[in-house]
């Protein structure tokens, strides 16, 4: 019990220690006292007792709460461990930052690098017009649905 005491202190966490008597043990509770008194007294480098131990019914508990520099020491702990997460953080967030810049400025290589190619066939593409389209007319375009489908009772009930 004692390890176990000692550990949740050493957490910063507060801890009842409970005698419970059975019987005629009630009757001597003093020796209860004494044993959460040599428990105190084991733990005293990391804790404090909180008043005298109480009885309540067949129970003798008292609480144990940690030292100020035992907690103190646990704040500074948790205080330098959220500070190197937070570095961590911003570090990643601007390794990631840069990677993203650098696929940009990649992308933006390509796009020059296209163009480029673009510019230097740019004079055998000028003799071909594209937006020409009367060479190519599409009888598809004029055609009804009926001349595409055929004409069936299958059809006529479909589009009807």
């Amino acid at each position: 019990r004692l390890k176990a005491a000692n550990k949740f202190i050493r957490q910063g966490n507060r801890v009842r220690a409970t005698v419970t008597f059975r019987g005629r043990e009630v009757q001597h509770d003093n020796l209860g006292v004494d044993l959460l008194r040599k428990l105190a007294g084991d733990l005293e480098e990391v804790c404090n007792m909180d008043g005298k131990p109480r009885r309540e019914g067949r129970n003798l508990s008292a609480i144990l709460t940690p030292r100020p520099d035992v907690v103190k020491s646990l704040n500074e702990a948790k205080r330098a461990k959220e500070k190197q997460k937070k570095m961590a953080k911003a570090k990643s967030l601007e390794e990631r930052v840069e990677m993203e810049e650098a696929k940009k400025a990649d992308a933006m290589a390509k796009v020059e690098e296209e163009n480029a190619a673009v510019n230097r066939l740019g004079g055998v593409l000028d003799g071909i017009d594209l937006d020409d389209d009367d060479e190519f007319d599409d009888d598809f375009d004029d055609a009804s649905l009926d001349d595409l489908l055929g004409s069936s009772k299958v059809a006529d009930d479909l589009f009807a």
